[in-house]
C-alpha cells in the first residue's frame, strides 16, 4: 500500500504538477509530496487514488541525485487533494503513450511536427489512452538511445513510436538507436510496414525502420511524412493492443482452440 503527507502541497490546483518522492531527498523550490511504500509497479499514465476518488496521474519518473536508487515521480494534479497523509491505490486506465520526432530542422524550430501528433491521434482513436506525451529531437544516435530508455525504463510507457530518420541518408539513424537498445525483435511488424508501403511506392523498400520490445514498452520505427505515418500506422495498428498485453503477463490464449 502506498501512502503520500499532501501536508506540503497547499495551492496546488487541478492541472499542476507536483513531485512525489521520499521526504529525506525530494528537491527544493518545487511543489512536493512525501511519497511511502513500494512504488516500483509505478509507470506513467497511471492514476493514484484515495477513497475512490482519483488524485493524481503519473507523467514521468527521474532518479534524484545524491541518494543511490531513489526514485521521484512528476505527476499532475486530477481531483482534490486532501490535507494531510492518504493512502494510496494505484489504477491502470488505458494504455500510455510517447511519441519521439526525428528532425534537425524541426528541432531547430525550422518545421512544425505533423506526424507525431499524427501518431497519437491515430492511436487515441483505436485504444483507450490514458496519457500521450511527445518529443522532438535532433537526428542524433546518441540521444534517441538515451531517450528510448529513459521512456521505457524509467517513466514505463507502454508504447513507444518514433518517426523520421528510417531512410539511407547520412543523418538517418533511428533504425540503429533502435537496434542498440531493444531486447526482442519483432519482424512481423517491420514486414507489415514494408509491404503497406511497397504497394504504395517501390520507394518504400529504402526504408529500414524497425520494430522491438524494451522491458516492458513496446517501440516502433516509422518513416518521417505524415502520410506514410498513416499507412505504416494502419499496418501495425491491430497488433499494438495484444503485443503490449502479452510483454506486460497478460496469460490469457492468443487464439480459441476449436
Amino acid at each position: 500500500m502506498l501512502e503520500c503527507d499532501f501536508s506540503t502541497t497547499n495551492g496546488a490546483g487541478l492541472g499542476s504538477l507536483i513531485v512525489l518522492g521520499d521526504s529525506g531527498f525530494l528537491p527544493n523550490g518545487c511543489v512536493c509530496a512525501a511519497l511511502s511504500g513500494c512504488a516500483k509497479g509505478l509507470r506513467a499514465g497511471m492514476v493514484l487514488e484515495s477513497g475512490g476518488v482519483d488524485l493524481l496521474r503519473i507523467m514521468s519518473g527521474f532518479w534524484t541525485s545524491g541518494v543511490p536508487g531513489a526514485k521521484s515521480w512528476i505527476a499532475e494534479i486530477i481531483g482534490e487533494l486532501p490535507d494531510g497523509v492518504a493512502p494510496l491505490t494505484i489504477k491502470k486506465e488505458g494504455y500510455s503513450i510517447a511519441y519521439v520526432t526525428l528532425s534537425d530542422k524541426g528541432a531547430a524550430g525550422e518545421r512544425k511536427d505533423k506526424a507525431g501528433p499524427l501518431i497519437a491521434e491515430m492511436i487515441k482513436n483505436a485504444l483507450p489512452v490514458s496519457i500521450a506525451q511527445g518529443y522532438l529531437i535532433p537526428d542524433e544516435c546518441t540521444d534517441l538511445k538515451a531517450l528510448l530508455m529513459h521512456l521505457a525504463h524509467v517513466d514505463g510507457y507502454d508504447l513507444i513510436m518514433t518517426t523520421g530518420g528510417t531512410g539511407v541518408g547520412p543523418r538517418d539513424v533511428s533504425p540503429e538507436a533502435t537496434l542498440a537498445v531493444i531486447e526482442k525483435r519483432l519482424p512481423g511488424f517491420e514486414r507489415a510496414i514494408t509491404a503497406t508501403g511497397l504497394a504504395k511506392t517501390p520507394h518504400a523498400m529504402i526504408s529500414r525502420a524497425v520494430a522491438g520490445t524494451l522491458g516492458e514498452s513496446v517501440v516502433v520505427n516509422f518513416p518521417g511524412s505524415p502520410k506514410a505515418v498513416r499507412e505504416s500506422l494502419e499496418a501495425v495498428l491491430p497488433a499494438l493492443k495484444h503485443t503490449v498485453d502479452k510483454l506486460q503477463g497478460d496469460k490469457t490464449d492468443c487464439a480459441v482452440v476449436s
